[in-house]
């Protein structure tokens, strides 16, 4: 019994030492248990208690800052799961593509086929032979997630959805997309329908370039026909919820569960959040604003000059002014962070060339900021001509060399 009492006592004194002489890194693995490096925040810098008590429901999830595209919090972010309607959102991105390239106008019709007319789930009820402009098409695959819609659209700019869903594959593959594949332009249900947190949020960013697409996302409620009375309310209850937010795109099916990407610009900080998978009720848009709120304590946005704001001046050769104010085509500056001693320096680099030489039409590039975050350029921001110059009259240029030569004389 002495023996086996000295034994025990010898283990327990082996366990403690084996505690107090292990090194760190091994101690923090044990505490962490099977929590994968997916399912941690990636930049645990700007609050790494807050960011890692961020609990959320979603098997996937990305928080974005659209400027430089860093990542600021993820959950397995490169796993793939089915977008169910998110999938919308890389169809209105095609047809704006379209569209920016003179392929297509907003204000062409697009007509309804029979099998466009066969798709059930969130639907508008087109009929077949029913024409609808393809702007008021797009709004209601924004706001109504409409199935019917989007295979007229994608039939209409391309011809039929097959070939529509090879452009959306195609722009997968230029945007860098490594974990998405569509096999079709609606989202309901197919093996081979698939994304990631992270593509969908990369899919979002390249959104913003297009205004039309937030402002199409962001209608709360639009009546689509007056005869028969149809009104489209909405899903994406984060508008209603949670000021800020100006798009994206919900989507549900059985499979894929509860979805969402979403945007919400506050004081001038644009953020982007995509989840995944959600089994919770209405635990889509509570995820996502777990992810603003936390993201909002963290940091700000720095602003060095709005949209319109006139940023320099330069000369104007042979203009009918003298000089052009050159403004900025969007708000100038950089998130920061909120955390004291963590503050980082914000600066602008101009580029104007020293002259301009007219006829200048107004609204023409003429140079560009770079923003800079301490010592790392996070953007770039065109400048803009604010006004039109025209080329002087003669009397003008007459009158300026007279006024040079006396200058010169004095």
């Amino acid at each position: 019994m002495r023996k086996t009492g000295f034994l025990i006592l010898a283990i327990i004194l082996g366990i403690c030492m084996l505690q107090v002489f292990l090194p760190a890194s091994e101690q923090a693995s044990f505490a962490a248990g099977d929590l994968s490096a997916d399912a941690r925040p990636v930049e645990a810098t700007a609050g790494s208690e807050a960011a890692a008590a961020l609990n959320l429901d979603a098997k996937g999830a990305v928080l974005m800052d659209p400027q430089t595209g860093e990542i600021l919090w993820e959950k397995n972010a490169h796993a793939r799961y089915y977008p169910a309607s998110m999938t919308k959102l890389m169809t209105m991105v095609v047809a704006m593509d379209m569209v920016a390239n003179g392929q297509a106008q907003l204000d062409e019709p697009v007509q309804t086929s029979e099998r466009a007319e066969s798709f059930g789930g969130s639907e508008v009820f087109l009929a077949a032979g029913e024409t609808f402009p393809l702007e008021q098409m797009l709004i209601a695959i924004a706001v109504a997630s409409a199935n019917d819609a989007a295979v007229a659209v994608a039939e209409h700019l391309a011809g039929s959805e097959e070939a529509f869903v090879a452009m959306m594959n195609a722009k997968a593959q230029e945007l860098g997309l490594k974990d998405t594949h569509f096999a079709n332009c609606h989202g309901l249900h197919d093996e081979q329908n698939y994304t990631s947190a992270y593509d969908m949020a990369v899919i979002a960013r390249y959104a913003l370039k297009y205004p039309k697409i937030r402002e199409w996302t962001s209608i709360k409620r639009y009546t689509f026909r007056k005869e028969p009375l149809s009104i489209l309310d909405n899903t994406n209850k984060m508008l209603y919820w949670y000021p800020g937010t100006d798009g994206f795109k919900t989507g549900f099916t059985d499979a894929a569960g509860l979805n969402l990407v979403s945007t919400v610009e506050r004081e001038g900080l644009r953020l982007i959040a995509v989840v995944m998978g959600v089994e919770t009720p209405n635990g889509h848009f509570t995820d996502s604003m777990k992810l603003y709120n936390w993201a909002y304590k963290q940091w700000a946005f720095q602003r060095l000059y709005d949209q319109g704001q006139v940023v320099a001046t330069v000369p104007v050769g042979k203009g009918r002014l003298e000089q052009v104010n050159a403004v900025a085509a969007a708000p100038i500056g950089a998130r920061v962070s909120r955390i004291r001693g963590k503050g980082e320096k914000v600066r602008a680099e101009v580029e104007i060339p020293p002259i301009l030489n007219a006829p200048i039409k107004k609204g023409q590039k003429i140079g560009q900021v770079t923003v800079y975050r301490d010592t790392v350029a996070v953007d770039h921001v065109d400048l803009l001509t604010a006004e039109e110059v025209s080329r002087a009259s003669l009397g003008q240029e007459v009158v300026r060399v007279m006024r040079a030569v006396f200058t010169v004389r004095q």
